[in-house]
């Protein structure tokens, strides 16, 4: 394979990335090896076999999953395999040093960062594109700190004083990904019962409404609310979130949550079909100037907006 491959010098610009971004690179790890491995004609079971994994153990890998990125060994095994040049040795095994660089959220407690949640929290800092729709709460990276510290304590109402703040810093710091140089673009689609549904104290929706408002004026995000008399409204029962990335060959991905565990799909079929009952969500909701005109009237007719 020559020096100048293709696959390589569009990884390149990830070696230079100021922040570490673990998940997002594991998985450019992850399909370069792939595409390192259907260039020679190998099977992902003919590869584990020839270096003595199991094909799971590959199909992890190439997946870019777990909470570490696979071992310098590992991949120096497939790349020898694969017969790439040193170039593309050398740059793959850079980008697999910085993806065992932590990022921010790696830093909080795994009781709060359970491995789900970490790969969610991972995959929306490296997403191009970020869509979702709520049906119970203001999405996650809209939230203020004190929606987010009522949401908590609803959720968890034994949680000590301090676990509570914790997650709120968490959720806070999350947000920062909207201010970023970079930003993804954000995509809110939210049902009207969740402008309604008192968290905390009027006061606190007041805030909440109000920064929603500010949010969704800003260039890269857009919220859209799905109103009460839409009563065919084709809304998924659970939260949904759909996460693009910027070329490369990453597949997209939809994340589900659940009570206290998640799914992620990436298989093109069932992402596809999640896209597109998000669009036909959008389409049934109240357009972004009718949303933004909702949320000022429902902040000032239901919780007297200052």
């Amino acid at each position: 394979m020559s020096s100048e491959s293709p696959r390589v010098s569009r990884l390149e610009p990830y070696l230079d990335r100021t922040e570490p971004a673990p998940t997002l690179l594991k998985m450019l790890v992850g399909v370069q090896l792939a595409g390192f491995r259907e260039d020679v004609g190998l099977s992902q079971e003919q590869a584990a076999r020839a270096v003595g994994f199991s094909p799971a153990k590959l199909s992890r890998i190439e997946a870019g999953k777990g909470r570490r990125p696979p071992t310098e060994d590992d991949v120096r095994a497939l790349l020898q395999l694969y017969k790439t040049d040193d170039h593309e040795t050398s740059v793959l095994l850079q980008l697999l040093r910085r993806a065992g660089e932590p990022g921010w959220w790696q830093r909080f407690d795994k009781r709060l960062m359970p491995e789900w949640f970490d790969r969610l929290v991972g995959l929306q800092e490296a997403a191009e594109a970020i869509r979702t729709f709520e049906i119970q709460y203001v999405p996650g990276l809209l939230q203020t700190p004190a929606y987010t510290r009522a949401v908590v304590e609803r959720g968890l109402p034994s949680a000590p004083a301090r676990e509570v703040e914790r997650r709120v810093e968490l959720r806070t710091r999350r947000r920062e990904l909207l201010q970023r140089s970079d930003p993804p673009q954000l995509w809110a689609v939210v049902d009207e019962s969740v402008l309604w549904r008192v968290l905390g104290s009027r006061e606190v929706m007041r805030e909440q409404l109000e920064y929603l408002v500010k949010m969704a004026q800003l260039p890269h995000v857009t919220v859209q609310i799905v109103p009460l008399d839409v009563t065919n409204a084709s809304a998924p029962a659970i939260p949904v979130t759909y996460l693009r990335f910027g070329g490369l060959e990453l597949p997209d991905v939809v994340y589900l949550e659940h009570i206290r565990s998640a799914t992620f799909l990436e298989d093109r079929d069932e992402t596809e079909e999640y896209r597109v009952t998000l669009d036909r969500l959008a389409d049934e909701a109240l357009n972004p100037r009718e949303s933004l005109t909702l949320l000022r009237e429902t902040a000032a007719g239901r919780y007297g907006a200052r």
